[in-house]
């Protein structure tokens, strides 16, 4: 049985990390524990939860930026932008349901450590783009930063584009600061329903390709709900009159690829709410993988894998997102996902599976041996005992 500590500051925080370092004490770092399932499982003596390291302690409106600790609730954060008409970019993910976790509790160093962006990443950039600067304790025990405030304050090894997608593995973030842009004045979804994943996917492309400023593009094939006709969802955001004039020349774009509808904006933001979080896919039991490839490659990548397999998908990001969730297996598919995707690159993340697979499976693409290498000597630069998530990335 773990014992769990959660510290209440940051120094707190170092003293354990450092005698956790002098003992050779494996540590499981975890926010509210939404996505610890996301990943290898961790055997550690310890699991050191950052809910005590929580609250807004920097927020400027008019600087558009944010300061909080990594155990701060998204939710609480969200509520705070939106008072104020502003929001996170990247839209960041609620997986908490979707990996048997209740929802609204995932920790802005939960999404950071993950890199978890929604569907505006095509636009908008990925987490990484968006975190300024952050203060963290590395598995030796020390205490270290990077960035600011501002962008400019970035200079030298940029390590936030490090920690995002770490997975806790190269330190303990303890204070995150993040850009915040306004929300937009309206948002409107084009439709089309009923097409395959080829002709979806010549959508998407003509869509994101076009000067109309698409905001999100998803195709649903199994429809929304499922069971329901094959959906491709576009997305316009901006000032009332500029959305109304892109939607008219976007109807008119893909006019030739079959009837063209819209959703209004309640509808909308249903729908993209659910995309985000992956919705169409809670609450089943077999493997669910996320795959991120080149856009084009989407829809032949999903079909190679549906002939093989069998299961039902999702397209986001124009394409270049596959939520494939697939019939049990003892390998959870690995070498059918893999195997489809290894002519376009890319890279392919099981999400869900039993513990059993996640054991077994290569949960993360295994990276060539050059880059094995580079991360292997990254890793033991912050972790040199090895001591932070052990084995969780691999």
């Amino acid at each position: 049985m773990s014992e769990i500590l959660r510290p209440q500051t940051a120094d707190q925080a170092r003293e354990v990390l450092a005698w956790a370092a002098a003992e050779e004490k494996p540590v499981d770092l975890r926010g509210a524990g939404s996505k610890h399932r996301l990943g290898h499982p961790v055997a550690a003596d310890i699991v050191l939860e950052t809910a005590g390291l929580s609250g807004i302690s920097l927020y400027e409106p008019e600087e558009l930026v944010l300061t909080a600790g990594a155990g701060t609730p998204l939710a609480e954060i969200v509520a705070t932008l939106d008072a104020h008409g502003q929001g996170l970019a990247f839209e960041p993910p609620d997986l908490g349901p979707l990996l048997g976790a209740p929802p609204d509790h995932a920790t802005l160093g939960g999404v950071v450590s993950c890199n978890l962006a929604g569907p505006r990443r095509p636009t908008a950039g990925a987490v990484r783009d968006h975190v300024l600067g952050f203060h963290a304790v590395s598995g030796r025990g020390e205490a270290f930063k990077s960035g600011g405030r501002v962008v400019k304050n970035v200079t030298g090894f940029d390590l936030s584009k490090l920690v995002c997608g770490a997975f806790g593995t190269l330190g303990l973030l303890t204070r995150i600061t993040v850009k915040v842009l306004p929300k937009p004045e309206r948002a409107v979804t084009v439709t089309l329903t009923g097409l395959d994943m080829d002709a979806a996917g010549r959508a998407m492309t003509r869509a994101l390709g076009s000067p109309l400023a698409v905001s999100g593009a998803a195709h649903l094939p199994d429809g929304d709900p499922a069971g329901g006709p094959p959906l491709t969802a576009l997305r316009l955001e901006g000032p009332p009159s500029s959305v109304a004039a892109r939607c008219q020349g976007l109807g008119a774009l893909l006019s030739d690829l079959g009837a063209v509808g819209a959703l209004d904006e309640a509808e909308s933001a249903d729908l993209w709410t659910r995309l985000r979080d992956v919705a169409p896919f809670v609450g089943g039991d077999g493997p669910l993988w996320r795959i991120s490839l080149p856009p084009a490659a989407g829809p032949a990548v999903a079909e190679a894998i549906r002939a093989r397999a069998g299961g039902r998908f999702l397209l986001d990001w124009g394409g270049g997102l596959i939520w494939a969730a697939l019939p049990e297996a003892t390998d959870a598919h690995a070498a059918t996902v893999r195997g489809a995707l290894a002519p376009h690159g890319g890279h392919a993340t099981l999400v869900r599976a039993s513990e059993s697979q996640r054991r077994a499976v290569p949960v993360f693409e295994p990276p060539p041996g050059p880059l094995a290498e580079l991360t292997r000597r990254v890793r033991q630069g912050f972790d040199p005992k090895g001591i932070l998530n052990p084995g969780r990335m691999g």
